[in-house]
């Protein structure tokens, strides 16, 4: 069984909340608002072995392309 390291979870959470807001001008909590109502963070935490190997922006687009599913208006 893989052991989750929760605390190295949450700062990447955190650190993906704080760069999407800056990166689209909202407060963490705006970003965070959006994240909850779209899923996000249960997503980010999921996936976390394959997201946090990856870089800002790329994070930033995949958010994007996450939340654009989830409103519907993905592929």
């Amino acid at each position: 069984m893989i052991q989750k390291n929760y605390k190295e979870i949450a700062l990447f959470v955190a650190f993906c909340i704080e760069e999407y807001g800056a990166s689209k001008g909202m407060t963490g909590e705006q970003a965070l608002d959006l994240f909850s109502q779209y899923g996000v963070t249960d997503y980010l935490n999921e996936f976390y072995d394959t997201l946090h190997t990856q870089g800002r922006q790329w994070l930033i687009e995949d958010i994007d392309e996450f939340i654009d599913i989830r409103k519907g208006k993905g592929a």
